[in-house]
């Protein structure tokens, strides 16, 4: 009787046909029954293909730290929930501008971002999470160059998939621009598998360039090891290991092989490849990170907060080969009033904002 009421609705609707029947029935069932198999697992959330490799290049690596000449940094944190602050930097130096200003707002569903130095660039970021697994992440960039980013990112139990545009455009009566397609899929709870799909066509009288990534992510309990390879023959391999509770070490190899001036009858293929091999030290009130490659190029940076609002780093860079040394000042100041101070003590063991960064 229970099974006459509840498909009666369905022999009803004109378009019932396509859920009660037989193929429908078993594609469900299928469906069903490996979703369940895939819960068994414990299969956690591998991340993007983006940040692959953030232990060692975005922690460990020097190459988001490094810096030429003095720079000071004034930021001023309005509100924690929702977060609203500005900043101010000051710079000179090598490939720095003189003066840059800057605001962010986040709340749980959006993120907002921007900044214009003196040159007139102007840089904004705008993200909003439609859903806890679905995210739109743009950006664009007017000035010297204009630039727009749109990225549509879908996080799951066990994998992450995006889908992400570079300066799309149907204006000249047809498609240009980049579009990048990924998927990273976890296929037991220490091994993630991914693949990367990019079209792009820079003007209608170019024809359009096509190119397929694999990567590999494998997690122990304290080291990690990524594989990239690209289809233009380079391959980028990262190993980041936990040594201790306060000591992290990486190593990260890029080799490119392409072929020679005369092609690959004539002239063979061509190696070009750099290794580095980095640490990061975290100390009690500073972090110190070194760095060395294959190239003979020496780096070192230290932060040391040397007082609560106050936070000054010291960066070196020596090259061996070209006998050439650059030496790098910074200071960041963090302001805030008495208001935030009483925001922070009402808000308490609350959880922050989850922002969409």
């Amino acid at each position: 009787m229970a099974f006459s009421l509840e498909s009666q609705p369905s022999r009803s609707s004109p378009l019932g046909f396509l859920t009660a029947n037989p193929i429908a029935n078993a594609v469900s069932d299928a469906y069903r029954s490996f979703s369940e198999r895939r819960a068994k697992l414990g299969l956690s959330n591998p991340g993007t293909v983006e940040t692959i490799a953030k232990e060692v290049q975005r922690e460990v690596s020097l190459n988001n730290y490094m810096h030429t000449g003095i720079r000071a940094d004034l930021t001023k944190a309005v509100s924690l929930s929702p977060l609203f602050q500005v900043s101010h930097q000051f710079a000179m130096g090598e490939h720095q501008n003189p003066y840059a200003f800057a605001g962010i707002f986040g709340t749980n569903k959006v993120f907002l971002q921007g900044s214009m130095d003196n040159t007139g660039l102007l840089s904004t970021r705008f993200n909003y999470r439609w859903t806890p697994s679905l995210v739109t992440k743009s950006q664009f960039q007017i000035g010297s160059q204009d630039m727009a980013s749109i990225e549509h990112e879908y996080t799951g139990s066990d994998f992450t998939s995006s889908v992400k545009m570079l300066n799309p455009s149907y204006l000249e009566g047809g498609l240009t621009g980049i579009y990048i397609l990924s998927h990273l899929q976890s296929v037991t709870r220490k091994l993630a598998l991914g693949i990367e799909a990019v079209w792009q066509r820079a003007a209608l009288n170019q024809p359009p360039e096509s190119a397929l990534s694999y990567c590999a992510k494998y997690k122990s309990d304290d080291w990690i090891a990524t594989a990239q390879f690209h289809a233009q023959g380079a391959l980028n391999a990262t190993y980041w290991r936990k040594l201790s509770d306060k000591v992290q070490a990486g190593v990260d190899m890029t080799l490119q092989v392409a072929p020679g001036p005369g092609g690959l009858m004539g002239g063979g293929l061509q190696k070009e490849g750099v290794t580095s091999v980095g640490v990061k030290y975290d100390f009690r009130m500073s972090t110190f990170r070194a760095q060395v490659d294959s190239k003979g190029k020496l780096g070192c940076i230290l932060e040391k907060r040397v007082a609560p609002p106050v936070m000054m780093s010291f960066c070196a860079d020596v090259d061996h080969f070209s006998q050439s040394a650059k030496v790098g000042l910074g200071i960041s100041i963090e302001g805030s009033g008495d208001e935030l101070q009483e925001q922070q003590e009402a808000l308490g063991a609350q959880a922050s904002p989850n922002i969409p960064f």
